[in-house]
């Protein structure tokens, strides 16, 4: 039992900072969200709006594949292990999870270059308003699968 244990650890004690990781870049996500919702398009004493959402989709870019090819891999990988049910809530969830991620891959293509953003500018707020909804119901599903693919096993893994 103590080595079970001891191989838990090694194997799943790592999960918890790959979470900690992603889960403070999707705070700044979410700062970076907030920072460019609502702004002028451009102020010559401010960054211009481009540059702004430009760095609001490489973050989410970069939140959104840490979660597609690291972090839900080891939730998965986990929930196979402990086999206690947390497989089906994953399975429910993942459909959903990579409808919003490519609607995420959708609004980066719109405004990922400075270009882009002057073209679809006007359709900014309605599309940061759009995104942000999909990104609450992603965190939402995403705390989900943390809670029960992960923190359930945490003493074990303790």
């Amino acid at each position: 039992m103590l080595e079970g244990c001891k191989t838990a650890k090694e194997r799943w004690g790592g999960v918890h900072g790959l979470i900690d990781r992603w889960l403070n870049e999707r705070q700044e996500l979410l700062v970076l969200y907030c920072a460019i919702k609502g702004l002028k398009p451009y102020s010559p004493r401010e960054t211009p709006m481009s540059v702004k959402v430009q760095a609001f989709c490489q973050v989410m870019m970069d939140y959104c594949s840490a979660g597609h090819f690291e972090v839900y891999k080891q939730l998965v990988l986990e929930a196979q292990q402990y086999d206690d049910g947390g497989m089906e809530l994953a399975q429910k969830h993942y459909p959903r999870l990579e409808a919003i991620t490519e609607k995420c891959v959708a609004f980066n293509d719109n405004y990922d270059t400075a270009e882009h953003c002057l073209e679809k500018m006007t359709d900014l707020a309605g599309d940061l308003s759009e995104l942000g909804e999909l990104l609450e119901e992603r965190f939402v599903m995403e705390d989900e699968l943390i809670e029960a693919l992960h923190n359930v096993h945490r003493e074990i893994v303790a």
